[in-house]
């Protein structure tokens, strides 16, 4: 890893980036056919650079059946032809990087897609030269005589994560959808093959990957049943087995040691630890793995016991204990944070981290990027995050839903025949947390279809966009958009203090306020947000009441900094101390 240091701080150049995510199909669509594609993301080059972000990762695009929405892919060295071609990704490097801005492409090496080349042979006969490229396993048999899957384990999109093969009498192995089926890591061909893959995109230029579910690729190869957690279920989550197996951190060196050659980019999806222990393995400076994990202790605050689709009340004091956690652990073991509150896999952040209250949506949108955008850590904004977009209105039936992880849990439960009420607590489940929300189409302007399409796109288009779209944000000083660039531009004119600084959560009795210091020699910033929907008393600690500069408020006034302060609802401010 290249780096230079300065008082005892580990400095990179992908430490200060700010990186914009895209999700293709949902961004710009430049062809009419109602989907997103490259031609769309290289037609808006200019916006993502004007929003002052360093790095843009694209989610798949490879080529793909699509049923994961391209997280199946049955080719990587090649485009899908519903985003474009090759020569349009030449031409998506080569615009980003005459603008200072680096591709990091999304790399799924967990699974396949059941069309690829390796899993169509390694199906057809079980002398195929490609059958050990992923997981199979004869049936178990049942006392009753009846064949039976390896083991108990529970898939992310529900049922069992064996799939039976008639024509061979054994089972494979998915995590995910059926059509998705485990790589064989322990098979070091299937590693060559991988690590080719790697340097076929570092050599067409593309700047660094984000890996999906990497900590995916190492199991336990005695494949256990797991313990009963669910006793109503005959399938239970086996993540302990799975999830940063035996020997992730012999694959991931390999892996680190490709990437170092390249000085590339690398973010991790570490889904299931929490044990910050485990994933200093992955990200500590000199362990030459991966730079930083996406780690999803925050954005999982309110996904229940049984899983996403059920419910979880949290409270703010625990949201910033979270967020607490993670920025000490990380300074203190020279680790690295990804920081992010929304992705493709998730509900919009303002719809879920803050009551709804139509009223107070910008400035709540504000607040959460003040509250994340300050840390300490390699910052992520999800495309639309930038404008304060929503979820999908809760008047919206399910009908009107397209994600298969949603899909597959409402028609499980129908299966079921569970209650009216079971199906309600879904249905509002949904409503916060289904990944079509993060999926609908970008809101360019009030347009037909918001200016992504010129026809009907694949999701509807968000009811509000007349009234929340970046033509009418770009230009407006107080927008959420500008918002947003004035805190990617404190972190680069503030580097040290804001990037590479000290974070100190502040201590305050107050359950719906959290403050927290960054410090960096004689430089020092508070950092304040407020979660309530309504005005708060807040009292100042008697070391920020010295002279200092109103870097950042939420408000187009911002409350001077006193003894007792009176903050309004989901108010938010940086202020930097004088030295």
């Amino acid at each position: 890893m290249t780096d230079s240091s300065h008082e005892g701080v580990h400095h990179a150049w992908w430490k200060e980036a700010a990186v914009y995510q895209i999700y293709p199909a949902s961004f710009k669509d430049s062809n009419g056919d109602g989907i997103g594609d490259i031609p769309g993301i290289n037609s808006k080059l200019d916006y993502i650079k004007s929003l002052g972000v360093d790095i843009v990762w694209i989610c798949p695009c490879y080529k793909s059946p699509k049923v994961d929405m391209g997280y199946d892919v049955s080719d990587y060295k090649d485009i899908d032809e519903q985003y474009g071609t090759m020569a349009d990704i030449d031409k998506l490097i080569d615009g980003l990087h005459a603008r200072g801005m680096k591709l990091v492409m999304d790399m799924v090496i967990n699974h396949t897609s059941d069309q690829h080349e390796w899993f169509k042979s390694a199906v057809s006969s079980k002398d195929s030269p490609y059958r050990d490229y992923y997981i199979w396993k004869k049936p178990k048999i049942s006392e009753t005589g009846e064949k039976c899957p390896p083991n108990n384990w529970l898939s992310a999109f529900s049922g069992s994560v064996w799939e039976y093969d008639e024509k061979s009498g054994e089972y494979y192995f998915h995590l995910f959808a059926k059509e998705q089926p485990d790589l064989n890591w322990e098979n070091p061909k299937v590693r060559q093959e991988v690590y080719d893959i790697i340097r076929f995109w570092l050599n067409k230029g593309v700047d660094g990957f984000r890996m999906d579910a990497i900590n995916f690729i190492s199991k336990e190869q005695s494949y256990p049943d797991a313990p009963i957690s669910d006793p109503s279920s005959k399938y239970q989550n086996g993540a302990m087995y799975y999830a940063s197996g035996p020997r992730l951190h012999e694959y991931l060196s390999e892996i680190g040691q490709i990437l170092n050659q390249y000085n590339a980019f690398s973010v991790g999806e570490m889904a299931h630890v929490f044990d910050p222990n485990e994933i200093i393995k992955v990200v500590g400076f000199t362990r030459n793995e991966l730079n930083m994990i996406f780690q999803f202790e925050l954005t999982d605050i309110d996904m229940g016991p049984a899983g996403k689709f059920s419910p979880k009340a949290w409270t703010p004091t625990q949201f910033r204990n979270i967020a607490n956690k993670w920025q000490v652990f990380m300074q203190e073991n020279d680790g690295w944070n990804a920081l992010f509150l929304e992705n493709h896999d998730s509900g919009r952040s303002v719809s879920r981290f803050v009551k709804h209250r139509p009223e107070f949506r910008s400035v709540a949108a504000k607040m959460l990027a003040t509250f994340i955008g300050l840390q300490s850590g390699t910052i992520f904004i999800y495309q639309g995050e930038e404008l304060g977009l929503a979820n999908m209105p809760k008047s919206w039936q399910i009908s009107r839903y397209k994600d298969l992880e949603t899909l597959n849990y409402y028609r499980q439960l129908l299966h079921d025949v569970a209650s009216q009420d079971a199906l309600d607590i879904a249905m509002g489940e949904f409503q916060k947390k289904a990944r079509d929300h993060a999926r609908l189409p970008f809101q360019w302007d009030s347009s037909p279809f918001a200016g992504f399409s010129t026809v009907q796109p694949w999701i509807d288009v968000n009811d509000d966009y007349r009234e929340w779209n970046a033509a009418l944000q770009v230009n407006d000083p107080l927008s959420v958009f500008n918002y947003w660039r004035s805190i990617l531009d404190l972190r680069q004119t503030y580097k040290d203090v804001l990037v590479y600084g000290k974070f100190e959560l502040v201590a305050t009795t107050h359950e719906d306020v959290c403050a927290y210091e960054r410090s960096f020699g004689s430089q020092v910033a508070l950092v304040v947000a407020s979660f309530s929907d309504s005005t708060v008393n807040w009292t100042v600690p008697l070391n920020f009441l010295k002279p200092g500069k109103w870097m950042l408020s939420n408000y187009a006034d911002g409350s001077p900094l006193q003894p007792e302060m009176v903050l309004r609802p989901y108010e938010a401010f940086m202020y930097l101390l004088s030295n």
